[in-house]
């Protein structure tokens, strides 16, 4: 049995038309359209007018009148259905056998969180990310007043999920009853790579948030689809020390890696890193990629610093209000909602959350416990599990990397010895 359904306008018709579905039935839908204004003239010949997305399918909805209050229905007949399940079913298996044909020739290293990981236009990844990718590429079309959070993976992207949702929605809730008190991070802002991949999910969220979708990705700049660029779209990139990403990461895998697999040591995990592979490595890469866009369009791309933000949020909070679109006003800064912001946000409260400890999140093929995705969030807690000689090993490897940019300077104020050669 059909339960949901979903109705898609084009932009011009959307300012004059009211929409409601009234029934629906395995076969049926009785939708009723009403005019908005006199700007659509009684009688007007009107085709393919929009569709309905289905858990079976997509129709288009044709009428050839439009009266200013109609009522009409279309019959979909269940062997068009079926036909539909059909097609997706062989459309599955294509894809599956292609996507095998295309992975095997790709170099491959051992995976953190699956048996191989493959290199794809310079960056590894598990085969699950390629396919997602590969569907961004093809399908995603980014508007200009869409947001992109872009981060390494365990560069604190759960933190600033929370973040940059509750500044741009700040208007919308109040703290009291915000949704982060009740949902996790992950569900406030999709991983653009993981929701594309499912139609209805997709189309329902852009919905749900149009005019200004809030996306993330794990995504190197250079792999991203091109009208993310073209568009204008805005994309905040968070930078994290290579020492702590590394050690975050290893933490997560571990955690989510399955039991078939043999164990993964953190010296095995560290080898890896070096080399550049883990999951959307080399993390040098990644990271030069947004620099490197952010120097040449500073007003489209904000290169921040997680550690600035653990050192002094109010001012980050602030710097990321204006460049959201969304500058605080002298009279929230009055009424402390910035410090509100913070104070929702603040890892221990994030963490401490009953949503964040229980539950889990689904994507694509791979389901995480929420209890995982915010361990420690500390600046440094790579001292408590590398060795003086792997942490100088990663530093002389990242001076190398950034030789030359203003990373090295934000990097290595404080810093270990130099001793190590690369």
């Amino acid at each position: 049995m059909l339960t949901t359904a979903y109705l898609f306008f084009p932009i011009s018709l959307r300012a004059n038309l009211q929409c409601r579905v009234l029934s629906i039935s395995p076969a049926n839908f009785t939708i009723s359209l009403q005019k908005k204004s006199s700007h659509n003239k009684e009688g007007q010949d009107f085709r393919s007018v929009g569709s309905v997305l289905t858990r079976s399918g997509e129709y288009e909805l044709i009428w050839s009148r439009l009266h200013q209050f109609s009522t009409c229905s279309m019959d979909i007949s269940r062997s068009h259905f079926s036909q539909r399940e059909h097609n997706d079913e062989n459309e599955y298996k294509k894809d599956d056998q292609n996507d095998s044909d295309m992975l095997s020739s790709f170099p491959k290293e051992n995976g953190w969180m699956v048996k191989h990981l493959y290199q794809y236009e310079s960056f590894w990844f598990s085969p699950a990310a390629i396919r997602g990718i590969k569907r961004v590429q093809e399908c995603f079309n980014a508007q200009p007043t869409d947001f992109f959070l872009a981060t390494f993976p365990k560069a604190g992207t759960t933190w600033f999920k929370a973040l940059i949702f509750s500044i741009t929605n700040r208007a919308r809730f109040d703290f009291s009853s915000h949704p982060l008190l009740a949902k996790s991070p992950h569900d406030c802002i999709p991983f653009v790579e993981s929701i594309i991949q499912d139609e209805t999910s997709y189309r329902d969220y852009q919905i749900s948030c149009s005019p200004c979708c809030l996306f993330a990705t794990h995504i190197p700049y250079s792999l991203l689809p091109a009208s993310v660029v073209s568009s204008g779209c805005k994309i905040v990139y968070v930078f994290r020390d290579t020492k702590d990403v590394f050690v975050s990461t290893w933490h997560y895998m571990i955690k989510i890696r399955p039991k078939e697999l043999p164990s993964f040591p953190i010296e095995d995990a560290f080898d890896l890193f070096c080399k550049g592979v883990s999951h959307c490595g080399p993390f040098w890469d990644h990271v030069l990629d947004y620099w490197k866009a952010s120097m040449e369009n500073p007003n489209k791309i904000l290169f921040i610093m997680y550690e600035d933000m653990k050192k002094d949020p109010i001012l980050c909070l602030t710097k990321l209000a204006k460049f959201l679109d969304r500058p605080f006003t002298l009279e929230e800064e009055r009424e402390g909602a910035v410090q509100e912001i913070a104070r929702l946000c603040g890892f221990e409260s994030l963490s401490s959350l009953k949503v964040n400890q229980t539950g889990v999140m689904h994507f694509n093929s791979i389901v995480v416990e929420n209890r995982h995705f915010l361990r420690k969030g500390q600046v440094g807690d790579w001292k408590n599990h590398l060795t003086l000689e792997m942490a100088q090993l990663l530093d002389e490897i990242t001076r190398q990397k950034f030789a030359g940019t203003s990373l090295i300077e934000t990097l290595f104020v404080d810093t270990i010895p130099s001793t190590v050669e690369a």
